[in-house]
């Protein structure tokens, strides 16, 4: 299986923790860059940190000297969520929204009711969704509403389809492919947002993780042709026939919902389970060839969805996700929300597990 260099900033206690963690057999032992040097000597030559560039001579635009922060624990539990967004040092300021994929039936891999029910009651969060655009059980308001009753999310809280009475525009700057964004009307009634995502293979986009679920998750259904067609229409079919613009404009969607709404109020959790190449918009997913990896979680969704993708590539029993990323060039959506200034792909992995 081809592994590329990863994108990582990583400290050398960081990699040491981790290869200690729980989820070493998962992970395939600490995460390092496949020069054939040991992650110590790296470290070493870079002045104490672990820095890999797989971009095979491409430049990229100048990073952030300070790494992103994406926090790590082995821990799949409601108690092992919790801690995480604990870890995030983050308290909503107002209404909360929690994003999340209600799952289409009947088989998805949708993140389980009874994993994120103490953290959505401790924000006394929303539970946020939108409506399909290419059919299925989540299609029609009435529809969708069943489907989240039948997967306990309205046993857990409040339950809010955004679309349901219409939509609004936000503005997109400096974006390549997108001057807007739709969303459900809704989303004008939070505040705070948190975005958890269950980090999975996708069809269409190789992956997905935080950026997906605000991608197309939050637009509404004419909002989510705009994305896959890269703004060039809000109706019909939701293929597209270039590959990288519709990454590109899926990067460019966060980043016009993030200036709109503020950073300092989102935050993205991404839980590394049941890692099917399959994205939960899929009713009938393959089975999963992979173990359970962990949850992470961080301020900037770039270094959040990289490091998920590096974690994958570190697992010695990732063959299919890894070809399902590669065969879509997943990277190129990272590649451009760096571009553009939605977050970095340098990070620093923090181990809270004790």
């Amino acid at each position: 299986m081809k592994k590329p260099l990863l994108f990582a900033v990583i400290s050398l206690a960081s990699i040491l923790l981790l290869a200690g963690c729980g989820a070493s057999n998962d992970l395939g032992g600490s995460l390092s860059s496949e020069t054939g040097k040991s992650a110590a000597a790296e470290a070493s030559d870079l002045g104490g940190s672990l820095e890999a560039d797989g971009t095979s001579g491409d430049k990229l635009p100048q990073r952030s000297p300070e790494p992103a922060a994406v926090y790590f624990t082995s821990d799949i539990s409601a108690e092992g969520l919790v801690r995480i967004y604990e870890a995030l040092g983050w308290t909503p300021s107002g209404k909360t929204a929690v994003k999340i994929s209600t799952g289409e039936p009947p088989a998805s891999n949708y993140l389980r009711p009874e994993l994120i029910g103490d953290l959505v009651q401790k924000l006394d969060g929303t539970i946020v969704e939108c409506n399909t655009a290419y059919g299925g059980s989540r299609a029609s308001s009435a529809m969708h509403r069943q489907v989240a009753e039948d997967h306990g999310f309205t046993a857990i809280a409040d339950f809010d389809l955004m679309d349901e009475e219409g939509e609004v525009e936000w503005p997109v700057t400096g974006g390549r492919r997108l001057d807007k964004i739709i969303v459900g009307s809704h989303a004008e009634n939070y505040t705070d947002w948190l975005i958890l995502s269950h980090f999975k293979g996708h069809a269409m986009a190789g992956f997905g993780g935080a950026i997906k679920n605000v991608g197309i998750g939050i637009s509404s259904p004419s909002g989510k042709v705009y994305v896959h067609s890269a703004g060039t229409r809000t109706s019909g079919s939701i293929m597209h026939s270039d590959q990288d613009e519709w990454l590109e404009a899926l990067a460019e969607m966060v980043s016009g919902f993030r200036d709109h709404v503020g950073e300092e109020h989102i935050i993205y959790i991404n839980v590394m389970n049941r890692l099917s190449v399959d994205c939960d918009c899929d009713g009938n997913p393959d089975e999963p060839d992979m173990h359970d990896i962990g949850i992470l979680a961080s301020t900037d969704p770039v270094a959040l969805d990289q490091a998920c993708v590096d974690l994958v590539y570190q697992a010695p029993d990732s063959e299919a996700l890894v070809n399902r990323i590669e065969s879509r060039n997943g990277i190129h959506t990272l590649e451009h929300a760096e571009e553009i200034g939605l977050g970095s792909r340098t990070y620093e992995l923090v181990k809270i597990d004790e």
